[in-house]
Order: structure tokens, then C-alpha cells, then sequence
């Protein structure tokens, strides 16, 4: 009987020892828990503003790429030489404009969804190849005037355009940060 003692000691002793354990083990993945919370919260507030920046960034380069805000761009900066600019000219300026504002955002994508980044892609790619397409659709004789109007009411006659798209889902991807 005393050994059934000794054993049931043994075991209640063992038992307690490892309730002990699991509660200070349970307590210690609630305070990694915790912390990781906190963390990730301090971080957040750290990387909103830079965040909402970004998007504020690439909602700016979709704009200044619409064919519209470039050609305005274009004839406001030097509307008596914009006369005689030739389509060539016109459509290099404004597939620089294009390449330049995107290699100035191109950083931005590391704050986006990678959805969205491809669709700021898209619509540099559709975009260019608008301006292309509606160059080559033109008279060899056509001059800027001529192709700036056939560009602006081509893309208003477009509906929905990609640019549209992109800003949509930018806007509301940009939502989920407030």
C-alpha cells in the first residue's frame, strides 16, 4: 500500500508539474501573441502614411498619362511652336512623358498589391500603344493639332478605359488603409 502511496504522490506531483507548465506555456503564446499584435499595430502607423503616399503617387501618374492631360501639358507649355510640331514629334513627346512618369513611380510598387501594380503596367502598355495606333491611322500630311484631336476624342470614345480601371482599384485598395 505504501508503494501505491508512493506512486499516486509520484503521479499527482508529476501532474501538477505539467499543468504548471501547459499554464505558464499557454500565458507565454499569449504574450508572443500580444506582442506580435503590438508590433504589427506600430508598423502599421509607421508605414499608412507612407503607404497612402504611394497610392496618392501613382493616382498623380495615371492622371499626367491620360492623352488628354499630356497634349494640354504640351500645347500650354508652347502653344505657337505646337503648331508646327509634326505626329512623330507629338507622339515621342508624349511616349516620354509616359516612360518618364512611370520610371519616376516605379519605386511605388513595393506599397501596392501586385494586382494593381500590374494594371499601372497595363495601362502604361495600352496607353502607348493607343498613342501609336492612332498615329498610324492618321495622313502622312496630319499635324499636331490634327492628331491631338483625333487622340482626345478616340480615347473619350473609349468608355471605360484602362486608365479608369486602374484608378478604380487603386482608389479602392487605397480604402482598405483608413
Amino acid at each position: 500500500m505504501t508503494n501505491e502511496i508512493l506512486i499516486l504522490i509520484i503521479a499527482i506531483i508529476a501532474a501538477l508539474i505539467f499543468g504548471f507548465w501547459l499554464i505558464q506555456h499557454s500565458q507565454f503564446r499569449n504574450e508572443e501573441r500580444k506582442r506580435q499584435w503590438e508590433l504589427r499595430r506600430e508598423s502599421q502607423k509607421a508605414t499608412s502614411p507612407i503607404r497612402l503616399r504611394a497610392y496618392e503617387r501613382l493616382a498623380l501618374l495615371l492622371e499626367r498619362t491620360k492623352p488628354e492631360h499630356m497634349l494640354l501639358e504640351l500645347q500650354q507649355n508652347d502653344p505657337a511652336s505646337f503648331a508646327s510640331w509634326s505626329v512623330p514629334q507629338v507622339q515621342q513627346y508624349l511616349l516620354q512623358t509616359i516612360r518618364a512618369e512611370f520610371d519616376h513611380n516605379q519605386s511605388q510598387q513595393v506599397y501596392v498589391s501586385e494586382e494593381v501594380w500590374d494594371m499601372i503596367i497595363n495601362v502604361r502598355d495600352q496607353t502607348a500603344a493607343f498613342i501609336i495606333s492612332i498615329a498610324g491611322q492618321l495622313p502622312a500630311d496630319a499635324n499636331a493639332q490634327t492628331y491631338a484631336a483625333a487622340l482626345i476624342s478616340a480615347y473619350a470614345s473609349n468608355g471605360t478605359t484602362p486608365t479608369d480601371k486602374a484608378l478604380e482599384e487603386l482608389k479602392n485598395e487605397a480604402k482598405t488603409l483608413m
